[in-house]
């Protein structure tokens, strides 16, 4: 057998081996950025969440369940491929200024690839005006949507921009309203104005919290805890903004359901805000 033929037979078998080894499947890793009310808290400084935090529960906490192989078919025009992982990169206290000084969205911009979706839900801390160390005007809070939009699709990834989700107040005639100001209304123009998809979850879930009641969200959904109950809260709790694990899957699956609406909004022909 001469060197040409054996050379021939040797990639033969190599190629029909390489045929046979698996294919690495493609991922879509989906990243959330927010504040508290999106963060995954058994993943925060180390500490042990049980003993220190539990039940605090963050919608993105618990959204992996979500992108399941059999639910990404669902939502196709935002995840291409058939494996999905979210890293929730969302803060407590944090507000898109401070997300952004704090080198946070740095560090998610490092790590973005092509076609990765960014989740973005920021407001309940840029609104503060009585804490100025968070606090964003809606001028401010605009350009930092902007921004997070504009370098998302740097990379080439998909944004996807989020109303605030509602607090459980103020409550009007059996119907919760919204508490958020001018700031979902921002969202929505940033939306429109750069074509971006636009999740209302501040609608969703008012109107998802006044289906279910006022007595049963406060007691089952938001972080009013009875005293020696829970061993991070020994006295107990009464917090109408961050949610126990019943309300972070709720709001979760609000989410999930708004991502199978999506559609692209008509964007705006007035010229951009200076």
């Amino acid at each position: 057998m001469n060197r040409i033929v054996a050379g021939m037979l040797v990639l033969g078998i190599c190629l029909i081996g390489m045929s046979f080894m698996p294919q690495k499947k493609k991922i879509t890793t989906v990243y959330l950025i927010g504040d508290s009310t999106v963060a995954d808290y058994t993943d925060y400084d180390g500490e042990d969440y049980r003993s220190t935090r539990y039940p605090v529960t963050g919608w993105g906490q618990v959204f992996q369940p979500f992108l399941r192989p059999d639910s990404l078919t669902k939502v196709r025009h935002l995840i291409k491929t058939d494996s999905a992982v979210v890293a929730d990169k969302a803060r407590g206290g944090r507000s898109t200024r401070t997300f952004f000084e704090e080198g946070r969205w740095a560090a998610v911009y490092k790590e973005l690839q092509k076609n990765d979706v960014v989740m973005i839900q920021f407001g309940h801390n840029d609104a503060a005006q009585n804490k100025p160390e968070r606090y964003v005007n809606i001028q401010g809070y605009k350009e930092y949507l902007r921004l997070f939009v504009n370098q998302t699709r740097e990379k080439g990834g998909i944004p996807v921009l989020l109303t605030p989700v509602a607090r459980n107040y103020p409550w009007q005639n059996g119907k919760l309203t919204n508490v958020h100001g001018d700031y979902p209304q921002a969202v929505q123009e940033v939306a429109k104005e750069l074509n971006v998809y636009l999740l209302d979850l501040n609608q969703r879930s008012m109107d998802a919290f006044t289906a279910k009641g006022q007595e049963y969200v406060t007691e089952h959904y938001f972080m009013n805890l009875p005293a020696g109950k829970y061993k991070a809260y020994p006295e107990g709790q009464k917090d109408n903004t961050h949610f126990q694990p019943e309300g972070g899957k709720a709001v979760a699956q609000l989410v999930f359901d708004g991502m199978k609406q999506l559609k692209l909004p008509q964007a705006s022909t007035k010229t951009k805000e200076k």
